[in-house]
């Protein structure tokens, strides 16, 4: 029988701890997503809170004016689509009835030489493009609260989480030392030095991985700009850039972006050169972003392949869903640092003596 030393056991502890954490955030996983968005942000958020606080200024003023001010950056975020939709909505009211000729005249014939038929109607077309492009916000306010009597546990869902999210992570980030204390005060006296190593690690770790992601998202979001400006797209900037931002929440942001891209292509040139060019920058930008942005600026930083690195999205993503996506390399980044400290103390252990 191997005996193993404190620390080996210290090691193996908190592998079990680790292990029983994961079991549980799978199983509670449908309605943990504020609250571990709330952590991640407060995390992340809570040295400039200290920073303020370190200049005299009160905890609770300190903590306000810092979720004011990420508020505001989620919103200009927000606001960025706002001239896309102000400028598409239109030319979408005209362009759909003249999408829908162009496809009966032209496609319509060759999709009939490979067996498939296709025939639109574009006058019943353009009265629903009218119908329901041309509605007041009366009219839209009632089919939203109509949706609502269809949906309305996700609704539900959805504004709860709108609610309890910045509430959640108002009181982590006022209580922060506290909460951070009384973590610390469980940890055994004579495991604390060990844990305090590990800690730090994980700490240092997770700090590459929100700074590598902010260097991905900066690059995407240029790079975006720059590739749709130079195939003359009107809307090159506040595409690009919200997509660029967006792809820190993976596949979302990224179809969002090509969403919005699709359309202003269609809208603005009317033929199948804006899909061509969007299929190619946005080609371009997914496989820059998968096997040479993330794998450099976050993979590498927290010593992780890019194998792995793809490996971690889908596993997790498979897991958890769209939480398990948004975790997936800072779990992974601690979890690097737990396997490195368990390999090792295997080598040391009594099996290599």
């Amino acid at each position: 029988m191997i005996k193993l030393s404190k620390h080996q056991r210290i090691a193996l502890a908190w592998a079990g701890v680790a292990l029983g954490a994961a079991l549980l955030l799978w199983l509670l996983s449908p309605v943990l997503a504020p609250f571990i968005a709330a952590m991640v942000l407060a995390y992340a958020l809570a040295p400039a809170v200290q920073a303020l606080v370190s200049r005299r200024v009160p905890r609770l003023v300190a903590v306000l004016l810092v979720e004011l001010l990420f508020a505001m950056a989620v919103l200009a975020l927000l606001l960025l689509v706002l001239p896309i939709l102000n400028k598409e909505i239109p030319a979408l009211r005209e362009q759909i009835p003249a999408l829908a000729k162009v496809a009966n005249d032209k496609l319509a014939p060759w999709l009939a030489e490979h067996g498939i038929q296709l025939q639109l109607d574009p006058a019943s077309i353009k009265a629903f493009v009218l119908k329901y492009l041309d509605a007041n916000l009366e009219d839209w306010l009632a089919k939203v609260l109509s949706s609502a009597r269809i949906g309305g546990s996700f609704l539900l869902a959805f504004v709860g989480n709108a609610v309890l999210l910045p509430v959640v992570l108002f009181y982590l980030l006022h209580d922060w030392p506290e909460l951070m204390a009384r973590a610390w005060a469980l940890v055994p006296p004579a495991a604390r030095e060990s844990v305090g190593g590990f800690l730090a690690e994980c700490d240092t770790m997770l700090g590459q991985y929100l700074r590598g992601q902010l260097l991905v998202m900066a690059a995407l979001a240029i790079y975006y700009s720059v590739a749709l400006a130079l195939a003359h797209f009107d809307l090159a900037l506040p595409i690009g850039v919200f997509t660029g931002l967006a792809v820190f929440i993976p596949y979302l942001g990224f179809g969002t972006g090509l969403l919005l891209a699709l359309l202003a292509g269609l809208l603005q040139f009317a033929s199948v050169y804006g899909v061509v060019a969007v299929a190619i920058v946005f080609g371009i930008g997914q496989l820059l972003e998968s096997f040479v942005l993330t794998p450099r600026f976050v993979g590498e930083r927290i010593g992780m392949s890019p194998l792995m690195v793809i490996f971690a999205l889908l596993a997790f993503g498979h897991l958890l869903g769209f939480v398990g996506v948004l975790i997936a390399l800072p779990l992974s980044a601690l979890a690097v640092v737990a396997v490195d400290r368990l390999h090792r103390a295997y080598l040391e252990s009594a099996l290599f003596r």
